[in-house]
This record gives C-alpha cells, sequence and structure tokens, in this order.
C-alpha cells in the first residue's frame, strides 16, 4: 500500500493530520498524534447507517436570522450519526441551524466513512460537512489543494487506550500485547502508533507487526473481539471506548492527557472551495448555527445530550445505552476552534510512521468567516497554524 493511500478515514479523533507548510519543529513531530478523526460512531458501528440520505423536512422559516435571504435556496450537509458530530446532531434536530438559514433549506446525508463523505463533496452531493482531520488531509492533498477547506471546528477529545486489566495492568506492560485501533492509517492508528514509538516499541506501520501487534480492527467488531479475546487492549474513539468499558476493560490512557492543553481536533467542518465562492452568506450562516449550538450544548450538557441521542436513534435505528453515552459525551468538548496546529502535528505524525508522503497543506484553512462570526458574538479568533487561505 502507498503511504498516501495509508491515512485514512480516522473523527476521528477523535479524533489524526498536517501539511508541513513550514518547517516542523522537532517537538510537533514527536508529539502525539490524535485526530481521531474517524468519524467515530459511524466506523465504530454504533449508531450509524451507511450512505443513508434525508432530506429535512421542516418548513423554511423565510429570511435568515441576521434578516436577510441568502444566495442559495438549498444547503446540503453531510455528517456521521455518531456523538463526535454532536454540533450537527442537535443543532439540526433543534432547528438552530434553519433559523439562521431562513428560507434556505437544508438537506442532509448521513456517512459511515470519511472517504464516502470526501467523493460526495468532490461529487457536488454535499456543500458543507463534519469530519475527521485525516478524510480532510486526504482529499485536499489528492485534489492539489482544490477540492475543500476546513471552515471551523467542531469537537476535540473522545479517545482511550483500554485493556483487558487480566492481561494488562499498566503502560508499562504493553510489550507482546494485541492492540486494536480501527483502521490502517486512520487518526487513532497514528497516534498509537507515535505513542508505541516514544516509548521505545518497534512496530512496522504497514503490517502492524512489532514488539507490540497493532491490529486493525473495525469498531463496530471490536467489542466482540475483545470478548472472544482476540485484542488485549484498543486505542479507540468514543463511543467504543465506553462500550469497551461495559465489557470489563480498564482505561489505562485519555489521549487528551498527552495533547498541549487537552486539546485535539477529531471533527472539522469542510465546503467545497466551488460552494464557498458562490455563496459565502450561506456558509457565514452555517457557521453561525454552528457556533449557535456549540454554545448551547456547553449551557446545557445533558438536554444536548439527550437531543443528540435521539437524533442517533432516528438516523441510526438504535440509541446509546447511558452506560456507554454518559461517559462517551462528558469526554468530548464541543468547540469552534479548529485546533489547526493539532492537525499539523497528526500529518507529521503520520509521515514520521510511514504512512503519508509529506503532504502540503498550505491554504487547507479558511477560517475567515468563523473569525467574523466569532468577532460578532465578542470572541476571539481562532489561528490557522500557518495553513490559511492562500
Amino acid at each position: 500500500m502507498a503511504p498516501n493511500q495509508a491515512l485514512s478515514h480516522g473523527h476521528d479523533p477523535h479524533p489524526g493530520t498536517r501539511p508541513l507548510a513550514g518547517r516542523i519543529r522537532r517537538s510537533a513531530v514527536a508529539a502525539v498524534a490524535g485526530l481521531t478523526a474517524v468519524a467515530l460512531l459511524s466506523a465504530c458501528g454504533y449508531g450509524s447507517k451507511n450512505d443513508d440520505k434525508k432530506t429535512n423536512t421542516a418548513a423554511p422559516a423565510g429570511d435568515s436570522a441576521s434578516g436577510a435571504k441568502l444566495s442559495a435556496d438549498t444547503v446540503r450537509i453531510g455528517y456521521f450519526a455518531n456523538l463526535t458530530h454532536g454540533t450537527p446532531l442537535v443543532g439540526l434536530q433543534d432547528g438552530i441551524f434553519q433559523k439562521e438559514l431562513g428560507a434556505t433549506q437544508i438537506k442532509t446525508q448521513v456517512f459511515n466513512a470519511g472517504p464516502a463523505e470526501i467523493e460526495a463533496l468532490n461529487a457536488g452531493s454535499i456543500d458543507i460537512g463534519w469530519i475527521g482531520p485525516s478524510p480532510a488531509i486526504n482529499g485536499f492533498t489528492k485534489s492539489e489543494g482544490k477540492s475543500l477547506k476546513i471552515i471551523g471546528g467542531s469537537a476535540s477529545g473522545g479517545v482511550k487506550l483500554v485493556a483487558n486489566p487480566d492481561k494488562v495492568t499498566s503502560l508499562d506492560d504493553l510489550k507482546g500485547k494485541k492492540i486494536a485501533t480501527p483502521q490502517l492509517g486512520n487518526t487513532q492508528d497514528v497516534a498509537l502508533l507515535n505513542y508505541l514509538a516514544g516509548k521505545g516499541f518497534k512496530v512496522d506501520a504497514q503490517s502492524g507487526a512489532g514488539d507490540v501487534s497493532v491490529v486493525r480492527t473495525d469498531n463496530k467488531v471490536t467489542p466482540d473481539a475483545y470478548k472472544q479475546g482476540s485484542i488485549d487492549a484498543a486505542w479507540v474513539p468514543e463511543p467504543t471506548a465506553s462500550k469497551l468499558v461495559t465489557l470489563g476493560a480498564k482505561v489505562l490512557l485519555n489521549e487528551k492527557d498527552i495533547w498541549p492543553d487537552k486539546k485535539f481536533v477529531i471533527t472539522n467542518i469542510i465546503v467545497s472551495q466551488k460552494f464557498l465562492a458562490e455563496h459565502p452568506d450561506v456558509v457565514e450562516a452555517v457557521l453561525r448555527g454552528s457556533a449557535s449550538t456549540n454554545a448551547y450544548i456547553k449551557a446545557n450538557p445533558d438536554k444536548a445530550k439527550a437531543t443528540a441521542n435521539e437524533a442517533i436513534k432516528k438516523e441510526a435505528g438504535n440509541a446509546l445505552e447511558p452506560a456507554v453515552l454518559d461517559p462517551a459525551w462528558a469526554d468530548i468538548d464541543f468547540l469552534d476552534d479548529p485546533l489547526a496546529a493539532t492537525l499539523q502535528t497528526e500529518a507529521a505524525n503520520a509521515v514520521t510512521a510511514g504512512l503519508l508522503k509529506k503532504p502540503n497543506l498550505n491554504g487547507i484553512y479558511d477560517l475567515t468567516l468563523l473569525n467574523k462570526v466569532l468577532k460578532e458574538k465578542g470572541q476571539s479568533p481562532v489561528a490557522d497554524a500557518g495553513l490559511g487561505a492562500k
């Protein structure tokens, strides 16, 4: 498998991910990566349907919240039926986005995997999407910087290393053990490889063989693999981590504890460059809805959690049980900042691991409209780590 093919959808922290626009500081390269990007429920299988489509049937409200009629009759939004995509789950369910968009109709499409969402964006099937950092990086680099822009953040955290306490008693007890990650090259996979390298373990990135065996296992089957004893531990996103805990696993490490300020990107907001150029007012309205939703989640965490679970049940057919939902939701931070420096670190770590050729991510971010929205709300601007619009 070629290196560029190996970096997958992670989010996915999660939540991984970054181009190296300038020189990457050695410390950044060494930082443990974790753009847990795979939209995790999707990859997890807890609450997500394969590329399910639906149209928002709520009647558009007329003018937007700003009082102006927007330039597009419809905006098509993609996301996962996944807790790390709590912003669209809550904001769409509660009508917060529709209020900002007014007469502009929202059409939504639910995805199971980041690559499928990128394909839909490239094909014009969606205009804006919530997605993990790894597929955003792949989509940007494969199109030579012409397909998408990251225009905002959405979520951080939500990734843990959990283990069978009968087989793994501490972080110093990993040699010879079998540790699951969701997929070769996804953000959790990169994070684990980086962590193991930092501990002095040697592991072949492609095969996963070495001092520790890295077993790439789809999140939806990881709980069964754990019960059968075919894995000893797992570096996985929520809600898979909390599901494993209900089966007796113990948390050895919360990935946020190895990141500066305990933050790393797991979910971004991306937009088609064509749609951004033609309908910046609609994009701004969506970003305003996202910021308002994140503020609501922070002010009303229990109500928002229930709303997100209701949306998951509607989209995926089954809700999460409280023993999984409660700790998983509590570990995810919803925020507007895309945490661009952490995306850059994850990309650097993927390069170091041999899973990604050094990418050129110059211009992957355009935070102009987000910072306009934040300024209107009296908040500080967010940074693009030198990878902004050129």
